[in-house]
């Protein structure tokens, strides 16, 4: 058994920032392990886009937004490399398809709320001065659009490629293509057992996203996790100059179904996805065949808002989230073995990851949190409550 003081276990998003950031403590007493190759498709963090923004509706989430933006300056002001694509956001609510839907409970009150809170400028568009302001959208009339300036995109891919380097240079171990089979406690500390071998380390970090039941089998911990499988659609559309990221922002769309865009990034294409709705699966059962219902409703969605948008399709890839009762994050350590820190992202963490990597560095190091973390606590009532309804945020 060898040993290691702190072991990352999963390096998708949450476990390659936090390797970095306990790295840059620890040097090498650091030991990543990842089950698949590194920067694989199978998860959660894969692709070349995901929004950033300040814009977020609910309290945990907006004291975390500005502190995450100052955690990517940092993270490219070690690197030398660009992670951060400021382009200007959109929150665009359908009132009267929203209503009609009867769903949902996001609105442009609950964004301007925080904003209001916070100190953070935005400006408000009635249906006509956005389309004034970005003609690629066609509307009916009965929309509201909130704008903020410092929204954009974030390389996910890239920026977990860059977080694994950095910590590689602080003297971390990876080890890729190592399956995981148990974390449980071992006296003070927790034994990591995997296909390699049995690795002891003073704690543990367990980043495993959809496979994180399968990994904390051992500990007497199930956490009541919901695995959705989620696509975005890539477009080829021929007007490349509207939709380049200087000239056409990222948005999200609140209507019948909530959708998110982006302009020209990553492809020499558009890229739109649909935020929750997909079909429950595991991560052993999922596919990656993209559902055709979900496709067509993407296309409709572009022929009637954003024509222009589309175009061929390049392609459609699929995802997982991972997502608790109430669709809030897990950052905590284990009530009977605090020597073990678990992560998870409820689908929506990667804009808040170069953040989240300290946090959790302070959890395995026996360190209060720079930030509040008291909304994700692995004891909440989401999480030991059998009965407490699911409320993801759609």
């Amino acid at each position: 058994m060898t040993g290691s003081r702190v072991i990352v276990v999963g390096l998708g998003g949450l476990g390659s920032a936090a390797l970095y950031r306990l790295a840059a403590e620890l040097g090498s007493e650091v030991l990543g392990i990842e089950q698949f190759e590194v920067g694989h498709h199978r998860g959660a963090s894969q692709d070349h886009s995901r929004i950033i923004r300040l814009a977020q509706h609910e309290e945990q989430y907006a004291v975390l937004a500005g502190p995450a933006y100052k955690a990517w300056d940092e993270i490219e002001a070690e690197s030398g490399q660009q992670l951060v694509t400021r382009t200007g956001g959109l929150v665009v609510e359908d009132r009267i398809a929203r209503r009609s839907a009867a769903t949902g409970t996001r609105n442009i009150e609950g964004y301007t709320a925080m904003f209001d809170r916070y100190g953070v400028g935005y400006e408000l568009l009635d249906a006509d001065s956005l389309v004034e302001r970005w003609p690629q959208f066609r509307v009916s009339g009965g929309e509201q659009a909130l704008y903020q300036h410092e929204s954009g995109i974030v390389d996910a891919a890239r920026a977990n490629a860059v977080h694994l380097a950095l910590a590689r240079a602080h003297g971390a171990e990876v080890m890729s293509g190592t399956r995981v089979r148990a974390v449980r406690p071992d006296g003070a500390g927790a034994a990591v057992v995997t296909d390699a071998g049995t690795f002891r380390a003073d704690r543990v970090v367990v980043a495993g996203d959809a496979w994180t039941n399968q990994v904390l089998a051992d500990t007497g911990v199930t956490l009541p996790l919901t695995v959705l499988q989620e696509q975005v659609t890539y477009y080829a559309t021929p007007y490349l100059a509207e939709f380049a990221p200087a000239r056409f922002p990222v948005f999200m769309w609140h209507g019948r179904h909530n959708f998110y865009g982006f302009p020209v990034y990553g492809e020499v294409a558009t890229k739109l996805g649909q935020h929750m709705g997909g079909h429950e699966t595991t991560p052993d059962d999922r596919t990656f065949d993209p559902d055709p219902v979900r496709r067509e409703r993407y296309a409709a969605f572009v022929d009637r808002h954003l024509p222009r948008f589309g175009g061929p399709e390049l392609y459609t890839k699929t995802c997982l989230y991972t997502v608790p009762p109430d669709q809030n994050f897990v950052l905590d350590t284990l009530p009977d073995a605090p020597q073990i820190v678990v992560a998870n992202g409820a689908g929506h963490a990667f804009k808040f990851a170069a953040l989240i990597g300290g946090m959790l560095t302070d959890l395995a190091l026996d360190r209060e949190p720079g930030h509040p973390i008291d909304a994700f606590s692995i004891t909440r009532p989401a999480l030991t409550d059998p009965s407490f309804p699911r409320s993801f945020h759609v």
